[in-house]
């Protein structure tokens, strides 16, 4: 019986790697995400912070640069808690049911994570409704999410 919850668990995990292999991430073609920005320095410091090389992690196949040390540590720990929503396309984009690029400046926290928007002019717009987009972008993410 112990192989049998043994072989379960190491399945879910085998699928839940799997889900967020399938869904696609805005990196460039050096495979770096958010265009090398610090994605730990939008809750930390509540800006867009440009991160270094030599402070890199990857996740799901990106890779993330931070500012510093710290930032890379409290990231490793936690990738989920920092890694920006929708794979890091922008957050008004998906939902209106498609991917579009981001500009860093262009973000937003809400209840604890990290949304980008195309550029500041959408991120107007995505702050007029916040919720509504969210759950329009959350329904279209697992099928626009992985073409």
């Amino acid at each position: 019986m112990q192989k049998f919850w043994i072989l379960l668990l190491l399945m879910q995990c085998l699928a839940v790697g799997l889900n967020a292999q399938n869904h696609k991430v805005n990196v460039d073609k050096n495979q770096v995400a958010i265009q090398g920005y610090d994605p730990v320095a939008f809750f930390t410091e509540q800006k867009a912070v440009k991160g270094q090389e030599q402070f890199r992690h990857t996740h799901e196949g990106a890779i993330y640069y931070f500012a510093n040390k710290e930032h890379l540590s409290f990231f490793s720990k936690n990738p989920e808690k920092y890694v920006p929503a929708y794979g890091g396309y922008c957050a008004y984009g998906l939902s209106k049911g498609y991917t579009a690029p981001i500009k860093p400046e262009a973000w937003s926290i809400v209840g604890g994570k990290l949304y980008l928007n195309y550029n500041l002019g959408v991120r107007k717009t995505w702050n007029e409704d916040q919720t509504g987009y969210i759950k329009k972008a959350d329904a279209n993410w697992p099928t626009v999410g992985k073409k």
